[in-house]
């Protein structure tokens, strides 16, 4: 029997081959290069300043299980309807955040959301709650389609008696 000589090439051809494919994936989405600025670290919420960096975590990633933790049961979201005139007010609760913010994460590629610092932050005598304005620039999809949104937020958090911080009142200052 006679064996048959391979040359050299061809198993350089099929290591390359191989490697690459153990070492990406083909089938998974592309990070974007908006994310480059972005944190990979989830925080414990120890802090309210952990809890942004865990907001802009979930923003960015379009995590909505991250987003659903940093809200309290008792949370309160208030904005602006611009498409009224005159301009009227929203409010909502926690389950109409949540399912208003999944359906923000589905309906975009991608959420570049980079806070910009703090402008007060109040704690109230126990220091278990505190008042926060928050600058924060908000790109969505690369800004192709909507302008970034530079703009501010009020926040008031809570410490529950597990230590975590989490949102009880978030108020939109944007405007378009």
């Amino acid at each position: 029997m006679k064996i048959k000589k391979i040359d050299q090439p061809f198993y350089l051809s099929l290591f390359l081959i191989l490697t690459l494919s153990w070492s990406c994936n083909p089938f998974a989405p592309s990070l974007s290069d908006e994310l480059s600025n972005t944190t990979l670290i989830l925080t414990e919420q120890e802090t309210p300043q952990e809890v942004l960096t865990n907001f802009a975590f979930a923003y960015n990633f379009k995590d909505s299980l991250v987003y659903s933790d940093l809200i309290d049961t008792t949370f309160l979201f208030i904005s602006k309807d611009f498409s009224t005139n005159p301009v009227t007010d929203l409010t909502w609760g926690r389950d109409t955040e949540l399912r208003t913010t999944a359906g923000l994460f589905r309906a975009y590629q991608t959420f570049n959301l980079a806070w910009g610092g703090t402008i007060f932050e109040n704690y109230n005598k126990e220091g278990n709650m505190v008042e926060m304005k928050q600058l924060f620039l908000l790109t969505i999809d690369g800004g192709s389609t909507i302008p970034s949104i530079n703009s501010e937020a009020f926040f008031v958090m809570r410490k529950k008696t597990s230590g975590r911080w989490k949102i009880v009142l978030w108020e939109d200052k944007a405007s378009f």
